[in-house]
Parts: C-alpha cells; structure tokens; sequence
C-alpha cells in the first residue's frame, strides 16, 4: 500500500480523448488522481460528479485532476461528454497502474467476491510524492477528503 511521502508510481495512459498522459510531465503540480470501477454506472458518476463540482476549487489550489478505469477511452469519451466532466479519464485496461497503486483487488457485491478497482483516490504533491491516500473510500465521501 502506498503511503504518504512515498514516490507516486508513474504511468503512461490512454486519454479519453485517445492522447496520453505521462504522471512525469505533471511534475510540479499537485495531482489527484482517483479510480473508480466502471464508467457510468451509479456509484461512479457520484464520484466522479463531486470532482467536477468542485473541479474550480481544486484547480484555484493548483492541481490536475485525473480518473482512471479499466474502460476503453471511447466509453470514457461518451461518458466525459455527458456528464460534463472538466478533467482526463484514463484508460487502465490491463489495470497495471490500478495494481502499481495496489487498488486492484478482492471486492463483494451482492454476496459474490470478484477481483477489480478497489475505489481509492491519491493526491500527489509537485515533488511526485504521495501526500494523501484514501482506500474503499464512499462515492460521495471522495470529493471532501482530496
């Protein structure tokens, strides 16, 4: 599990826009980055919503928002268009950046156990170091503790 001070894994991912983005090149910004299961699904887009809601806020502070799930940039790309989402969805299909950030793993829902994105946010100072971590944190608790 990573914890604060400790070096944020870097990555390159697919953009919902079908660019990349490198978390190197976001050096001296603050960076919050969340992972949510699925793309437009109930829980996920009360995640999701609350970091657009308060996307001016963040971003008056200073930092990038980013959201990454195992969904293909054109699912991303029709939900950012819907929702209005101000910021990058990032495309984790081989989920190796969720596991770099240890978030993927054993989940139960409705009595079955299954392996996937443990929703989790991180804020990552400009230095690249982990400043906060928030592990199976609520939909609507996200938001309030980045």
């Amino acid at each position: 599990m990573l914890t604060p001070g400790a070096p944020a894994p870097d990555f390159t991912l697919t953009t919902d826009e079908e660019t990349t983005i490198t978390l190197s090149d976001l050096r001296g910004q603050k960076v919050v980055l969340f992972f949510y299961p699925k793309a437009d699904t109930p829980g996920c887009t009360t995640q999701a919503c609350g970091f657009r809601d308060h996307f001016p806020v963040i971003e008056a502070n200073g930092a990038t928002v980013l959201g990454i799930s195992p969904d293909a940039p054109a699912k991303l790309a029709k939900w950012r268009a819907k929702m209005g989402f101000p910021y990058n969805l990032l495309s984790d299909a081989d989920h190796a950046v969720a596991e770099a950030y240890g978030v993927w793993g054993e989940k139960k829902m409705f009595g079955n156990t299954y392996i996937g994105i443990v929703r989790s946010h991180f804020v990552i100072d400009e230095d690249s170091r982990i400043a906060d971590t928030q592990f199976k944190i609520s939909p609507q608790k996200s938001v309030d503790t980045a």
